[in-house]
Parts: structure tokens; C-alpha cells; sequence
């Protein structure tokens, strides 16, 4: 098997850190947990990167990430593009008939992620819940109930959307979090799940910030970055921008 992932901050696994400061994410559990499940190696590639809009995810890492011959491509964006009110969901929409349509022709079998849901501890959170719901929505639409897409669907796990899921900036998933999503896209695939992803413990160093705190240390940069055209990917570089094995568990 030869898994690539192409996304944002979701998929490059922003919010689960390693103590080296290194970021793990989803992605690479299902990578570990694939060879696991099959007791053999997987080739695997990452090129998400955090603060992407969703075309220009389509346009700087899809056709990378084809190059080097997959037979599975997992693709989620728009996250970001739901947080800017005028951003079209058909517009994001359309992003995911593009992979699709490209996966088809190079016989690439597409895994298909909605981000979990974030908008009960978030400002504008019924803004934001509504325009999730449509891009949703949307995007499953454009796939056609297609059987040959493996689904992983997160928005609507309410579980997952509960604050013991997610780090300090509430906008990313903690350890918690991507080991269920983990979970999910393996048994999309018909895997095994190591015995506890599903739902690990809470993680005893969960921090909730007071309003104040949250706003000075996560929300006012945020809205920086917005004002100034900036990005937090800015500069950086996918962290496996070629074919890395995942071994087996001997």
C-alpha cells in the first residue's frame, strides 16, 4: 500500500505534538496503524500544510502527491476557507470534484475526511456550525454516492466535538482528538483500530484558557495573520514530501 495525504493543519496534525516538538496528526497514526492492521509496510507521504485555503491545497500539493504513484490519496480542506464569511461553499465544493475527477484518472482510491467540528467553543460558533453543515453537505453531494470513496466523515461526530478533544486554540485537535479520527479512517477502510483510539483518556495537561487569555494568545493572532495576508504555513515546507516506510510491527 502507498498512502499520501494532502490538506491543512488538520491533516498535517497540528495540535498533537510530540515532546520533540514535532507534529504527528491523524494521518500518520493511520499510517502506523495500516501496517499494523495488514503486518505489512506502508509507503506513506504527507504534503499538508497548516493555514492552507482549500484551492490552493488542489493547486501546490495534489499533483505532487500523484506523482509518486499512491493507490490511496486522503484529501480534506476548506476549514479555513469556512472561517471567511464570503468564501462561496460552492466554490469550496467544487475543490472536491477536482480530486476526485483526478483521482479517477490516475486509479487513486480517494479517502474522503470532513474535519471535526469546532463551533460550540468558538466565537461565532453558530456561524460557523451553519456554514459546516453546508459544506458538508455539499461535498457529499458532489460525491455522488459513490461507493468506491472511502468516507470518513467527522462533523458529525458529536463526541469529537467536545473540549476534552481538542488543544488550548480550540481550533486543533489535542492527541485525543486525531487518535479517533485515526480510528475512524482505519475502520473506513476495513482495519483493525488499536484497542483505544476510539476514545483515549483525557489527557490530565488539558488546558482551557480563560476568555482573556484565549483571545491575547490565540484569537488576536489569528485575526493578524487575516488582516496582514499572512499564513501560519507560510515558508514551510510538507514534512514528507517523498515516500517515507512505515513498518510493520515485528
Amino acid at each position: 500500500m502507498r498512502f499520501t495525504a494532502i490538506g491543512d493543519s488538520f491533516t498535517e496534525g497540528v495540535g498533537d505534538e510530540l515532546p520533540d516538538g514535532t507534529v504527528r496528526g491523524w494521518a500518520d497514526l493511520v499510517a502506523q496503524g495500516w501496517a499494523r492492521s495488514r503486518g505489512a509496510d506502508i509507503a506513506y507521504a504527507n504534503f499538508a500544510i497548516r493555514g492552507k485555503l482549500v484551492w490552493p491545497i488542489v493547486h501546490q500539493q495534489l499533483e505532487a502527491a500523484l506523482a509518486l504513484g499512491p493507490t490511496h490519496l486522503s484529501f480534506n480542506g476548506g476549514g479555513n476557507d469556512m472561517l471567511r464569511p464570503r468564501t462561496s461553499i460552492t466554490h469550496i465544493a467544487d475543490a472536491f470534484t477536482h480530486v476526485l475527477r483526478r483521482c479517477d484518472e490516475e486509479g487513486v482510491t480517494l479517502i474522503l475526511l470532513s474535519g471535526a467540528n469546532p463551533s460550540a467553543q468558538l466565537p461565532m460558533g453558530r456561524l460557523i456550525q451553519r456554514r459546516g453543515d453546508l459544506m458538508s453537505a455539499a461535498v457529499i453531494e458532489r460525491m455522488g454516492g459513490r461507493g468506491d470513496v472511502v468516507q470518513a466523515l467527522n462533523w458529525p461526530d458529536a463526541e469529537l466535538s467536545r473540549p476534552a478533544y481538542w488543544s488550548e486554540d480550540r481550533l486543533h485537535m489535542n492527541a485525543r482528538g486525531h487518535h479517533r479520527v485515526a480510528a475512524r479512517v482505519l475502520t473506513a477502510l476495513g482495519q483493525s483500530v488499536p484497542e483505544g483510539w476510539w476514545s483515549l483518556p483525557e489527557l490530565p495537561d488539558a488546558v482551557r484558557l480563560r476568555r482573556a487569555e484565549y483571545m491575547r494568545d490565540h484569537l488576536g493572532p489569528w485575526v493578524r495573520r487575516r488582516l496582514t495576508g499572512t499564513s501560519s504555513g507560510d515558508g514551510r515546507e510538507p514534512k514528507y514530501g517523498i515516500w517515507t516506510t512505515v513498518a510493520a510491527p515485528v
